[in-house]
């Protein structure tokens, strides 16, 4: 009767839920012999949630063969040995399957296990110190420093005071400050530069704030920093802005016609070719004079030249009906008036002479020729400076 009582309270040590069984329990990592310490404080957690503790840390003696709690014990017992042998690696389970309770198995893989690893401290000292987030992001390089600091703290752990009246001094509370802190510089040390702003205004905190309150914030920083980083644009994105641009603006400078794909507005239809109509065009009604034909590209003439002398004697032929002996009257009486000057040869370049062209003057009509009888004669409009 209090056999059953006992396995049917589940508080008692004895009790076993209906669905507990060999392979309910599972720790990770499995022992393979390196990780002694952090297998066990996983064990000792997991042993602690089924109430099963005290069968490998011995608060729970082995009852008498003749006790009534003797088969329950056995139970518990056979089913802590399961959950012991299939936490390790095969190899170690070989070793551990023959011993009769949990707390032999317990016992042996601590003797087996448990040293001062002084090779193993000094390698997790010179990881830590060395470790860099480099191309890691915070997330990525806070966990693999904070597994360090675990594996070293299970080497090194903070000790307790054990006596029969606790202290009453902050020595305990101070220490593990400073461990804080050393982790906090560490963490922030290993930091990229881009952090730099950040470090400063956490240092001069006082008091620094915890360790998992400082990741937050360099966290935070982190995402702001990639919220802020510009857009990338892709190569073909830029060649068509840069194409949009170039329609935009034009080009300036000795290259800037070269490409312009505009037409001329005037063409003559004679000589072919632009800048021009066949109304002023040189090659058809002749040049000015002393005027010099140009190159193709530079032929251009203005909208105020006059037509050249064939064509004016063949319109004085056609429109004054003169005779060469009128003419010459004509000329004399013009002459006597100091209108015209005495013909002369063709002053040089530098000659600013205001002349009457004897082609232009031609061009009187025959009534302003016979109004000349009377010594006056009409001047022509068109004059031609040389």
């Amino acid at each position: 009767m209090a056999q059953g009582a006992v396995q049917q309270d589940t508080e008692s040590e004895y009790f076993v839920h209906p669905s507990e069984g060999p392979n309910s329990l599972t720790v990770s990592p499995k022992l393979n012999g390196s990780n002694f310490l952090a297998w066990k404080r996983s064990m000792q957690r997991a042993l602690g949630t089924k109430n099963k503790l005290g069968f490998v840390n011995g608060n729970i003696p082995v009852p008498d063969s003749d006790d009534l709690l003797r088969p329950a014990w056995e139970r518990c017992n056979h089913l802590v040995q399961s959950w012991i042998i299939n936490s390790v690696s095969d190899s170690i389970a070989q070793t551990v399957v023959f011993y009769d309770s949990a707390l032999e198995i317990w016992q042996d893989l601590h003797e087996r296990f448990i040293k001062v690893d002084r090779i193993r401290i000094t390698t997790l000292r010179s990881s830590i110190n060395s470790l860099k987030q480099g191309n890691k992001s915070v997330i990525d390089y806070f966990t693999e420093l904070k597994a360090l600091w675990e594996e070293f703290s299970s080497h090194r752990p903070i000790p307790n005071c054990v006596c029969v009246h606790p202290c009453r001094c902050d020595a305990s509370k101070v220490a593990k400050d400073h461990i804080n802190e050393d982790q906090i510089m560490q963490f922030l040390t290993g930091l990229n530069d881009t952090f730099s702003v950040v470090k400063t205004q956490i240092l001069l905190l006082d008091p620094l704030p915890s360790l998992n309150k400082v990741y937050s914030l360099v966290v935070q920083e982190e995402s702001n920093a990639a919220s802020l980083l510009p857009v990338s644009v892709g190569d073909d994105n830029s060649v068509q802005l840069n194409a949009s641009d170039a329609r935009r603006f034009p080009p300036h400078g000795k290259g800037a016609f070269q490409n312009n794909s505009t037409k001329p507005t005037r063409f003559c239809s004679f000589c072919h070719r632009t800048n021009h109509t066949v109304d002023f065009c040189y090659e058809k009604h002749g040049y000015p004079t002393k005027e010099k034909p140009r190159s193709n590209a530079m032929v251009q003439a203005p909208s105020d030249e006059l037509p050249s002398s064939a064509s004016l004697n063949a319109s004085t032929s056609s429109t004054t009906g003169l005779s060469q002996e009128q003419y010459t009257q004509l000329v004399s009486l013009l002459r006597q008036a100091s209108l015209v000057a005495p013909a002369s040869p063709s002053p040089g370049p530098s000659s600013n002479n205001i002349t009457a062209s004897p082609l232009v003057s031609s061009t009187i009509s025959a009534n302003e020729a016979s109004s000349s009888s009377k010594s006056f004669v009409s001047l022509p409009t068109s004059w031609i400076i040389d």
